[in-house]
């Protein structure tokens, strides 16, 4: 995550999403927090601010609170009060200024960090800015690595609790669908996906989700559907998203 991303449409689905599960739940966010780079125009998809009649409604406190923060301060921290008393880690992942050879250590006592301050956290977001990769040692000296996940963190954050970890899909071979299939065999625990792909291809990796839940990210889905998201590898037509809560009830009655 980095400070000028704050308030795109990233993360108005991102938001919606946490402050959909999150309900009841001790939240706490690793930021993943990068230094600002000025290479690209990543940031600028803050057009959906445009229609407040289309979206709007999905979450009006979000929605008029990331307008301000698109004019006024994008910042990390500018989005904390949307997530109310959530744990928040945002030590900066910039290794620029240390060896080479000290960042691997250096990004261990780093996440030793981040798990010590959530570990009072019942469900945990983690939010690097391109996503999961593998355990490659290879990579963990590059000052990049700081704008990945290994999938050994993914896993210690996950231990015990639910997790929600944010994907910035690839040009991995195969396409998105091969992608998501992939890292759901790759956790070794249950998990769902929920892909977010207006603008850009995004997927949230639900970890160890219990029933509530699953049952709250069917209905974030549903709800959300106008911003192209969805559960992963479920095409629901309109009317099959109309009646999952029903369906949900019908189910939780008959003890099925």
């Amino acid at each position: 995550m980095q400070d000028r991303y704050a308030g795109d449409v990233g993360d108005f689905v991102k938001l919606g999403l946490l402050r959909a599960l999150s309900l009841g739940r001790r939240l706490g966010v690793a930021w993943y927090r990068f230094p600002d780079e000025d290479h690209n125009k990543d940031g600028r998809h803050v057009s959906y601010l445009a229609s407040p009649a289309r979206y709007g409604s999905l979450d009006r406190l979000l929605f008029d609170y990331l307008k301000e923060v698109v004019v006024d301060a994008r910042s990390i921290s500018s989005l904390l009060p949307l997530l109310g008393d959530a744990v928040s880690s945002d030590e900066c992942l910039d290794v620029a200024g240390i060896s080479a050879n000290q960042r691997r250590p250096w990004r261990r006592e780093w996440f030793a960090r981040v798990l010590a301050d959530l570990s009072g956290c019942d469900l945990v977001f983690a939010d690097p800015d391109n996503g999961i990769v593998d355990n490659s040692e290879r990579r963990k000296g590059s000052v990049k690595f700081g704008k990945q996940i290994p999938i050994g963190e993914v896993r210690a954050l996950a231990q015990g609790r639910c997790a929600v970890i944010y994907h910035h899909n690839t040009r991995r071979r195969g396409g998105h669908d091969a992608e998501v299939e992939y890292w759901l065999q790759e956790f070794g625990m249950p998990a769902l996906a929920v892909r977010a792909t207006a603008y850009s291809p995004r997927t949230f990796f639900i970890l160890n989700p219990d029933p509530i839940i699953e049952e709250r990210v069917h209905s974030f889905c549903n709800r959300w559907r106008d911003l192209r998201v969805r559960v992963h590898g479920a095409a629901y037509r309109q009317e099959t998203l109309v009646d999952f809560p029903n369906a949900i009830s019908a189910k939780s009655a008959s003890g099925g």
